[in-house]
């Protein structure tokens, strides 16, 4: 079970916004668990899927507004079923530009018949991408019209063509920068807990499949969460 206080103990923040965070909690170490589904759950026992033209409750309550570098009409709202670290099928949501649904759907399927663990997946919400940091979230997700960590150009989620997986087991790291901020004991890629994704793996592989490429790969930084269409 996750600790009482997820998500409501703020972090003081440095200059640029992020939180300033020590050693990772031993709560948060190992984590395996998975937070309630936010959507319900599509029917049948494997997987399933369903993609539509995203709706307009969808668009309100996603962080797209006017001057994101993708239209409404382009993003695809899609639910599919995935493995929880309890063992169990969930369902859940995310936006992604309608170009690559079917693709990144294909992945999830690999994904779900390889049984890799998820805990939540879901939609970033204007409030949740304005928040101040508490450095423990664990989301997986697509889009998100935001500019990518420390510059002013949009991020390829802001396309709708990157997805993010595990992210508190998948950090970013560039530097002393940790995002999430109390995700070090992760730094840790030798490690074999539940969830995190390795060089080579069915996560790593089944996006090289449909020719998106992964930010553990990258030189200058490692964004271990991160997968892409153009490899940025």
């Amino acid at each position: 079970m996750p600790p009482p206080w997820l998500g409501t103990r703020v972090l003081k923040e440095d200059g640029e916004g992020y939180g300033i965070a020590g050693a990772t909690p031993k709560e948060l170490r190992n984590r395996a668990w998975t937070l309630p589904d936010m959507v319900p759950m599509l029917p049948g026992e494997g997987f399933a899927s369903e993609v539509d033209i995203a709706p307009d409750e969808v668009i309100e309550r996603s962080t797209w507004e006017p001057g994101c570098p993708v239209s409404r009409q382009e993003l695809a709202w899609v639910r599919m079923t995935f493995w929880g670290f309890d063992g169990a099928r969930h369902t859940g949501e995310m936006l992604i530009n309608a170009r690559v649904a079917e693709d990144v759907v294909g992945v999830f399927r690999h994904l779900y018949e390889a049984r890799f663990p998820i805990e939540q997946m879901g939609i970033t919400t204007k409030a949740a991408l304005d928040a101040p940091p508490t450095g423990d979230g664990n989301g997986t997700g697509g889009f998100v019209c935001r500019p990518s960590v420390g510059q002013t150009s949009f991020s390829q989620h802001a396309y709708g063509l990157a997805i993010d997986i595990n992210t508190f087991q998948n950090p970013y790291v560039k530097g002393d920068r940790v995002i999430p901020e109390l995700a070090r004991w992760y730094l840790d890629r030798d490690r074999k807990a539940p969830g995190i994704i390795h060089s080579g793996d069915e996560v790593v592989q089944a996006f090289a499949d449909i020719g998106w490429e992964w930010g553990g790969d990258w030189n200058s930084l490692k964004d271990y969460q991160h997968f892409s269409e153009n490899g940025t």
